[in-house]
């Protein structure tokens, strides 16, 4: 059995919800698309589709299985595209990761910085969490990622750590919004919006340690990464949330360099913390034994790419396998 279109067939079906418009979508006639979904639930042994006269809908075995099917079609148009690169003579390819923070400039200004390194070889870009990095260096599908620190680094080399300051996200109407700088004691009783702990247990868990040491403990924790979602929570003027200094144009508008002074915000305030308590810290990890140019070109355009278009700095030395947090703490 052809699995792979089998598969690409119950996709379709799964997404149009009709036979008819899928058969269309896949270039194909009706009675083979049916025939194929047919085969495919014989070989699960299980129903995958409702079907009525008018609609197709998911069964709940179809509705589990739909995630990781599209995962392994996505899988296997790699595995294709990567056959087809070692077929033309094309097999340099850097796989690596970047983690969801970083802004649209970023990205871009790391494309053209590698391709003006490495004009022949292919920089394949994911993004990923840093435990998804991890697993993917040590499973062999990743050839360098940039992750946050503190991680568990073990069988890893890791590259010069860049540093960007945090400050706070405030609702525009308070106390603290009024402040130059704002202490972290002043932020009692709000609510504190963070990644979800899954992505970065030691980040999260030294970050809260972290806060406490400072004076403050959130009344509660609620987790969000996309940007719109996390200014509307903090919007809601119970929650605050840490930023770096470049994230707050996209939160702030009008005022002075800081945003002293301005009139009503349409967004969060945005203020730095005092002392500058709280950084996130970034280093490129990559294999052991795997440091060849190709890395390197990726770890110098990184580098280049945060420091001009994100404000970053470097900060501790370069290559320390196993960093823990301190009195002051990494995001």
């Amino acid at each position: 059995m052809d699995m792979i279109r089998h598969l690409e067939c119950f996709v379709a079906v799964a997404e149009e919800s009709h036979f008819g418009r899928a058969a269309a979508r896949l270039g194909m006639a009706q009675p083979p698309l049916s025939q194929r979904i047919q085969r495919l639930e014989g070989e699960f042994g299980l129903r995958l589709f409702d079907r009525s006269s008018r609609r197709v809908s998911l069964t709940n075995a179809g509705v589990l299985l739909l995630p990781e099917v599209r995962a392994l079609l996505e899988r296997s148009q790699a595995l294709q595209a990567c056959a087809r690169r070692i077929r033309d003579g094309r097999s340099d390819l850097l796989r690596a990761a970047l983690p969801p923070d970083l802004a649209g400039p970023t990205v871009a200004a790391l494309l053209a910085g590698f391709r003006g390194r490495h004009t022949g070889v292919e920089l394949e870009l994911h993004e990923l969490a840093t435990a998804e990095q991890l697993a993917g260096l040590r499973a062999g599908e990743l050839d360098a990622g940039l992750v946050h620190l503190p991680c568990e680094a073990s069988g890893l080399e890791l590259g010069p750590v860049l540093r960007r300051e945090l400050g706070v996200l405030l609702p525009p109407d308070a106390d603290a919004a009024a402040l130059d700088e704002v202490p972290l004691c002043a932020l009692a009783g709000y609510d504190l919006v963070l990644f979800p702990r899954a992505a970065e247990p030691a980040r999260y868990d030294g970050l809260l340690n972290s806060c406490a040491r400072e004076g403050y403990v959130p009344d509660a924790v609620r987790h969000g990464q996309g940007e719109s979602f996390v200014h509307g929570l903090v919007l809601s003027g119970r929650a605050v949330a840490f930023a770096p200094r470049t994230d707050r144009e996209a939160a702030e508008r009008g005022g002075g360099p800081d945003g002293a002074g301005a009139a009503p915000q349409a967004g969060p305030v945005w203020r730095p913390l005092v002392g500058a308590p709280l950084a996130r810290r970034y280093a490129v990890a990559w294999p052991a034994g795997r440091d060849g140019a190709t890395v390197g070109s990726f770890v110098e355009a990184i580098g280049a790419a945060l420091r001009d278009t994100a404000g970053a700095h470097p900060d501790t030395p370069a290559r320390t396998p196993h960093l823990r947090p301190t009195a002051e703490f990494w995001l």
